[in-house]
C-alpha cells in the first residue's frame, strides 16, 4: 500500500509540473525554482549595411536604448553585402526565440524584384517602424530651374536625367515613381551614394537628383531643393514645399527603416521586443538622435508597419517588376 500511495503522489506531482510547465509559455524555472522570463541573455541586431551609414548609426542608437529598456546587452553586428539581402537571409534562417534581430531598410520591400533575393516581408516578424528619411527632388543652384513645376516641364520636352544613390536603391524607384505619375522622362543615373548624387546635380553633371534631405542639405547653398516627397514638409526645410503642393501629384517616398525578427517569435517574446521597441523609440535621447540626423521619427506597430510593407512590396512590384 505504501508503494502505491508514493506512486499516485509522485504521478500528481508530474501532473501538476506539466500544466505548469504548458501556462507558463516561454517563462523558465531555473536550478534555484525561480522563475526568469525573455530576455536571459544577450541579443544581437544584424545590420544590412557598412559601419558608419544611415541604417547603422539609427540602429545603434535604438540598441543603445533597447540595452537600458531590455536590462541585457544589444550587440550590433555588421553585414553588409547584396544590397542588404545577405544579412536579411541571414537572420531569417535564425532561430525565432528572439536573441537574433534586425534593421531593416526599404530594401526588405524591394529586393525580392530588384534581385530575386529570398527576402519577402512574409518571412519576418517584423517589430516596429521606427524612422523616415523622406525623399527629396534637388537641382543644381545655376541650373536655371527654379520649381518642382520647371523640371518636369522640362522633362516633358526632352529626358531629365536624375542621380541616385545606386541602381535598385530607393531613390532610384522614386526617380521612377515621379516619372509615372508626372508622365515625364526621369532617366535614373546611378551613384555611389546620394552623398555623390546630389554633387553631381550642384556640379551640373546631371540635371537633378533624388536623395535624402541630410545629403541634399549637406550641399549647401551649391543646390536648390524642389521638393519633399513626403505628406507634409519636412520641420528641417519648412519653405520647401511636398511634392502635391508643388504640381498636385501624390508622390510620397522615403528611406524607411525598422526592427524585424525571424519568423515565428512566441507570443510573449514578440510582445516584449515590440513594447521595447517602441519605448525606445519614445526616448527623448533616440528622438534628438534622429532629429540631428535629418530625419524624422516615424513609429508604426508590429501590425501596422506589417501593412505598410506589404503595401511598399506591392508599389516597388508594379514599379520596378
Amino acid at each position: 500500500m505504501p508503494r502505491i500511495r508514493l506512486t499516485r503522489v509522485t504521478g500528481a506531482i508530474a501532473a501538476v509540473a506539466a500544466t505548469a510547465l504548458i501556462l507558463s509559455g516561454c517563462t523558465k524555472v531555473d536550478e534555484a525554482g525561480a522563475e526568469s522570463a525573455f530576455p536571459e541573455k544577450d541579443i544581437r541586431l544584424i545590420i544590412q549595411a557598412n559601419p558608419g551609414g544611415g541604417s547603422d548609426l539609427s540602429s545603434r542608437a535604438l540598441a543603445s536604448e533597447l540595452e537600458n529598456i531590455l536590462d541585457v546587452s544589444v550587440i550590433p553586428e555588421n553585414m553588409p553585402g547584396a544590397a542588404g539581402a545577405l544579412a536579411m537571409e541571414y537572420v531569417g534562417s535564425q532561430d525565432p526565440d528572439g536573441y537574433v534581430i534586425g534593421f531593416a531598410p526599404v530594401e526588405i520591400a524591394m529586393l525580392n524584384t530588384t534581385q530575386g533575393a529570398n527576402v519577402l516581408p512574409e518571412n519576418y516578424d517584423l517589430l516596429g517602424q521606427i524612422m523616415l528619411a523622406p525623399g527629396v527632388v534637388t537641382v543644381g543652384a545655376n541650373s536655371g530651374i527654379e520649381s518642382l513645376e520647371d523640371l518636369v516641364a522640362k522633362a516633358k520636352s526632352g529626358a531629365v536625367t536624375v542621380a541616385n544613390s545606386g541602381a535598385g536603391s530607393i531613390w532610384e524607384a522614386a526617380t521612377l515613381g515621379l516619372g509615372d505619375a508626372t508622365g515625364a522622362t526621369f532617366t535614373p543615373v546611378p551613384y555611389d551614394g546620394g552623398a555623390t548624387a546630389v554633387g553631381a546635380a550642384a556640379s551640373g553633371e546631371t540635371v537633378a537628383a533624388v536623395s535624402g534631405l541630410g545629403e541634399a542639405l549637406a550641399q549647401g547653398d551649391a543646390v536648390r531643393i524642389l521638393a519633399v516627397m513626403h505628406d507634409e514638409r519636412h520641420p528641417d526645410a519648412a519653405d520647401v514645399p511636398t511634392v502635391e503642393e508643388a504640381i498636385g501629384e501624390k508622390v510620397e517616398f522615403g528611406g524607411w527603416g525598422g526592427i524585424y525578427a525571424p519568423k515565428g517569435l512566441p507570443d510573449d517574446v514578440k510582445q516584449t521586443l515590440e513594447s521595447a521597441v517602441k519605448e525606445a523609440v519614445d526616448s527623448d535621447s533616440y528622438q534628438k538622435f534622429q532629429k540631428d540626423a535629418g530625419n524624422l521619427v516615424v513609429y508604426r506597430d508590429s501590425a501596422d508597419w506589417s501593412s505598410y510593407v506589404g503595401e511598399q512590396f506591392n508599389l516597388f512590384k508594379d514599379l520596378l517588376g
